[in-house]
């Protein structure tokens, strides 16, 4: 139980750091050209572990994992472009209002409302802060949280098509080949600078193969539950990692924010987890 527990902290912070990186390489080729070649990386090394073998697919099979990987790339690059006009932490906080959205949709119970009006006034408080909010980036952060819904509402579907960690792999692969045309059009001058390989070569192995490697290890002694609650923590420590990278500090009401909308996944997670009894 410790040790997955110590594995689940490991991903977080592995996903928190390459974040942090990734925006401070964005001078280098700017945030579209990083995504493809994390994404592209990661496909290719995990890949390379996966050795899917070739066999006939269906239409559904190749319908539920255009569903997972659009959901998975729109994700990245919506989540890229957000960290380039607001903090990392508050992006992260405002993203996680989609995976809070699946748990109130799946909810059965009247109490979580409590949990669903906590994160309400998250946002409220966010959306009421004095000074002047970045809305593309808001806007761009709350696209993200849709897309990682999606991604999470594909995931069943797309293992009983898919097994392992294949559609991981393919997803990743395939991204980085819808991307190609847009970076080569966009980002062409920092293509040539070694050090955004370099970079985008650890953002693949911190954002995507580390933490799914910890993550697959953990799941298999780790109530899922459990799991859920822990990676409430993910705004938090995406402030921390920021703050020590790139010395990126969030206001008072900001902070608040974020902790109801933590609260608010945590809460929701954990009575889901111990229904009422009849």
């Amino acid at each position: 139980m410790r040790k997955a527990i110590l594995l689940v902290l490991g991903a977080i912070v592995s996903v928190q750091f390459g974040s942090a990186i990734a925006k401070s390489l964005f001078p280098l080729a700017g945030p579209l050209a990083l995504v493809w070649l994390r994404v592209t990386a990661a496909g290719l090394i995990m890949l390379a572990v996966v050795r899917p073998r070739p066999r006939r697919r269906t239409r559904a099979d190749w319908a539920t994992l255009a569903w997972y990987s659009v959901s998975l790339i729109t994700m990245n690059v919506t989540f890229y472009q957000a960290i380039s006009h607001i903090p990392v932490g508050l992006t992260v906080t405002l993203e996680f209002l989609g995976p809070l959205g699946v748990a109130v949709y799946r909810s059965r119970g009247a109490r979580d409302l409590i949990w669903v009006g906590l994160a309400g006034a998250g946002v409220a408080v966010l959306g009421w802060s004095p000074g002047s909010l970045n809305w593309p980036g808001v806007i761009l952060a709350l696209v993200a949280g849709a897309c990682w819904a999606s991604y999470i509402l594909a995931a069943p579907h797309v293992g009983r098509h898919w097994p392992g960690a294949e559609p991981v792999a393919w997803a990743n692969l395939l991204g980085g080949v819808a991307l190609v045309v847009p970076v080569l059009t966009l980002a062409s001058t920092g293509l040539t600078n070694p050090w955004f390989w370099v970079g985008g070569l650890g953002l693949g192995l911190l954002s995507s193969v580390i933490p799914y490697g910890l993550e697959l290890s953990a799941l298999r002694t780790l109530d899922q539950r459990i799991f859920s609650i822990m990676m409430s923590i993910e705004p938090a420590m995406a402030a921390c990692t920021a703050l020590l990278i790139l010395g990126e500090r969030l206001t008072a009401t900001e902070v608040l924010a974020m902790a109801c909308i933590i609260a608010a996944s945590a809460g929701i997670t954990w009575t889901a987890s111990h229904p009422k009894r009849p």
